[in-house]
């Protein structure tokens, strides 16, 4: 059935279909002709080939079928004007009600009504004029031939209409969920790389800080140096560990069973803002950290990103300020607010940044329905970060 919807099958259907009704007609005709009981008619060499085109017109039904349903009745009634008994009534039904079948499936609504109203008019006047039938046998014979298989087609050509809609409306509902798991995965992406910016640019900036302190160190301290280089040891490591569970959570190894591989760490929270300003103090930023307010009752996710926020803006400070130090204030109370002071003045032979940390604090606290602030205040820059502390906060 599948390869009759075809261009192809629907072609070899038209041909078969009137290789059938000629042969119909064309084998009526030959067994008259054999049979002695009938007296062959004075036209009888017009016959065979009305029962050929009979048969013929209906491989152009699909394109043409007002045409097609015209050229039967032309046929129709020249083999009443001949009074041919070869050409049976079996043949011409049939190619009428195929030819009606086909206005109904493939032309206009307007089209098949007016011309069904058309022939069973005509077959009425036919049928009430002559001596042998009436009127009603007469409309109830155009009604087998023309009406109803027209009605048919048209109730085939709703069908098909209604099923192609219903294609298209599930063509649509499949883009729409491929755009939007597109989407998603662009988001998802964007994420990950907000991440991958934060925690390489927060580590690789400690580690040029701790670098530049060892350096300094080196001659006259060496064991405030060794410290340094310690320090940068613990940096890299943190880096490297923390890109894996980022790489991992992309691309899980395959084959591996549930909890082997690397194991990953949970999120850095709140809590862990104190080591975090003991490494930059460690490496000659000084920090001056004050909490306030139930941190550790903070969800989790929330919490995370109060604390990335924070570890973007001390980057920022170490990339792009001369301030020996920079203080951050976490107050929790109805909202969770984090302030990152850098007191100044920026760095003047530093490269402009670009602005990827401030777009990606602002794109964090955006998820939680937050704010983030950044300007000069003074000599020197100021991030503020606004966070709900809950959902309907």
């Amino acid at each position: 059935m599948t390869w009759l919807r075809t261009a192809g099958g629907a072609a070899a259907a038209d041909v078969g279909l009137a290789l059938a009704v000629a042969a119909l007609g064309v084998t009526g005709h030959l067994l008259a002709l054999g049979n002695p009981t009938v007296e062959a008619a004075p036209a009888g060499p017009v016959i065979l080939p009305l029962a050929v085109a009979a048969g013929a017109v209906l491989g152009w039904r699909r394109r043409h079928p007002f045409r097609t349903l015209a050229a039967l009745v032309v046929i129709v009634l020249v083999a009443a004007t001949v009074h041919e008994p070869g050409l049976y009534a079996a043949q011409l039904a049939a190619g009428c009600m195929l030819a009606a079948h086909a206005l109904g499936r493939w032309s206009s609504r307007r089209v098949w009504v007016w011309v069904a109203l058309g022939v069973l008019a005509l077959v009425i006047g036919v049928g009430a004029g002559a001596s042998s039938g009436s009127w009603a046998s007469a409309a109830a014979f155009a009604a087998a031939i023309v009406v109803l298989p027209g009605l048919l087609g048209a109730i085939g050509r709703v069908r098909a209409a209604y099923l192609a809609e219903v294609e298209q409306r599930l063509a649509d509902a499949e883009r729409e969920r491929t755009e939007r798991a597109e989407a998603a995965v662009g988001a998802e992406r964007a994420r990950i790389a907000r991440e991958l910016h934060d925690v390489v640019a927060h580590h690789v900036s400690l580690i040029g800080v701790q670098a530049g302190a060892a350096r300094a160190t080196l001659d006259r301290s060496p064991e405030r140096a060794r410290a340094a280089l310690s320090s940068i040891e613990q940096s890299s490591r943190e880096a490297v560990h923390e890109m894996h569970r980022l790489l991992h959570v992309l691309r899980p190894v395959g084959g591996e069973a549930p909890g082997s591989g690397a194991q990953l760490s949970p999120q850095p929270t709140l809590p862990d803002l104190p080591a975090t300003a003991a490494r930059w103090s460690q490496a000659g930023l000084e920090v001056s950290l004050q909490l306030t307010g139930p941190i550790d009752a903070v969800d989790p996710a929330r919490s995370t990103c109060a604390y990335r926020i924070a570890e973007e803006a001390l980057t920022n400070v170490a990339r792009h300020s001369s301030a020996t130090a920079a203080s951050v204030t976490v107050t929790v109370g109805d909202q969770v607010t984090v302030d990152v002071l850098d007191p100044g003045p920026a760095r003047v032979t530093t490269s402009p940044g670009s602005g990827r940390g401030l777009v990606g604090m602002r794109e964090r606290a955006a998820i939680f329905g937050g704010t983030v602030s950044a300007g000069q205040d003074g000599t020197g820059f100021r991030v503020t970060a606004r966070l709900p502390r809950s959902t309907d906060g």
